[in-house]
């Protein structure tokens, strides 16, 4: 069997298992939630191995830092990821959940109930710990998945995947549940993207290029997304200490995330009071910082070798590193054109105490999370209380923001009557 049929195969067999799945009870499916999290817990030496030698190969081939990044496990982040399986355990179960019910004027009962989707394919880049949220995620949903990671963590993810199928086993589950495309050819994503009839819903992770691709050769629905160019906008009305503390959380908590922050946009009625401050919390952390010619004017000649003069296209740009975009402008209006025109429609942020200036913020902003007072690193579905996430939609159709549990569902419409018809 070639390489295109085995894959077909698997598409087949993950769609049998879906059945299955979406009639088990919740206490079988966090039955197999649990095994995989005390797995992650306490069989870490042969992923921790595996992830050795991609991490190796990886800095051979010269892979950058942020690439890098995303790809290493540790004791500690595969602990982590125990703890995101479990959380998304401990979620209320989301199949059979009757969204609404009514009785109609003629006696018919109509119900909207809650349903998985079926087989949850992902295409992702670089980061295995998508391996078990996407897993976690779909069991929890009565899901199957068909998983396609990339060739650069490919023995991380066969390691991650032998220990699911395991704790699958000892649950009682089909193996088939969870579907791994251990085949690194890239002709397979082509192939991928033609089953329609076995992949329900697929969600692309990685750089553009990727998505775009997908986006624009799938036959099934995708959802697309985890592009971030993230904008914290600093009104006339912000607390210059708050503003600088948040600004320094998303962008250097963690900048090589999608919901880092990207450029900062400053009120010119309080770039002189808040700039230097923004600035010299994100100096210390080692930030370059491209600044636009006013915001160059305020911080002056000597605010260092990291401040430098902003190129066109460092707006709208996700810089995965250390480096922020900084513009002064001259009203909330200016603003959000600029968020509206170089946005990607992830996360954007308003620092303001004018409570009228935050909820045009909030309301006029096209993205799939909006904050007042707040870091954009919180888009995040264990954030948001959802365990873990899918993928961060940018779509509005079906889902927008962290995909969990209920994202991963439809519903279907029961009626009930007593020998109604149609007249």
């Amino acid at each position: 069997m070639n390489s295109a049929d085995h894959l077909r195969q698997q598409g087949a067999a993950a769609q049998a298992a879906s059945a299955l799945l979406a009639r088990l009870p919740t206490e079988t499916r966090n039955h197999a939630l649990e095994n995989i999290a005390h797995s992650l817990e306490t069989e870490q030496g042969p992923i921790l191995d595996a992830n050795a030698a991609d991490y190796r190969d990886a800095q051979a081939d010269g892979i950058n830092d942020a690439f890098l990044d995303r790809l290493l496990l540790t004791s500690e982040r595969l602990n982590d990821m125990a703890v995101d399986v479990r959380r998304v355990a401990a979620l209320q179960d989301p199949v059979g959940e009757v969204i609404e019910a009514f009785t109609l004027e003629n006696g018919l009962d109509v119900e909207k109930r809650r349903i998985p989707l079926g087989v949850i394919a992902s295409i992702y880049e670089s980061r295995p710990n998508v391996t078990t949220d996407i897993v976690a995620l779909a069991l929890k949903s009565g899901n199957a998945c068909l998983l396609r990671g990339g060739k650069e963590t490919l023995r991380s993810n066969t390691a991650l995947v032998a220990l699911i199928h395991r704790a699958l086993g000892e649950a009682g589950l089909t193996t088939d549940s969870v579907q791994f495309v251990d085949d690194t050819d890239r002709t397979l994503v082509d192939v991928m993207l033609q089953m329609k009839d076995e992949i329900n819903l697929l969600v692309p992770r990685g750089g553009s290029g990727l998505i775009n691709f997908v986006a624009e050769n799938a036959t099934m629905p995708v959802l697309t997304g985890g592009v971030g160019v993230c904008h914290t906008y600093v009104d006339r009305d912000a607390d210059s200490e708050m503003a600088a503390s948040i600004v320094y959380n998303a962008k250097v908590q963690r900048p090589t995330v999608c919901n880092a922050l990207d450029t900062v946009l400053v009120h010119s009625e309080v770039a002189g009071r808040c700039l230097p401050t923004i600035a010299n919390r994100l100096h210390e952390a080692g930030v370059e910082m491209r600044c636009d010619h006013r915001a160059l004017t305020i911080l002056g000649p000597d605010s260092g070798p990291n401040t430098i003069p902003a190129q066109p296209d460092d707006w709208g740009r996700e810089f995965l590193a250390l480096i922020a975009a900084i513009k002064v402008v001259d009203s909330l209006d200016d603003a959000l054109d600029h968020i509206q025109t170089y946005g990607s429609g992830h996360s954007e942020a308003i620092i303001t105490q004018d409570g009228d200036a935050a909820e045009r913020f909030l309301n006029e902003v096209d993205a799939a999370a909006v904050y007042h007072n707040t870091s954009t690193r919180f888009t995040d579905g264990a954030q948001f209380g959802f365990g873990s996430e899918v993928g961060i939609s940018t779509d509005k159709f079906h889902a927008r923001g962290p995909l969990g549990v209920r994202e991963l569902t439809s519903y279907k419409w029961i009626v009930r009557g007593n020998g109604q018809i149609r007249g």
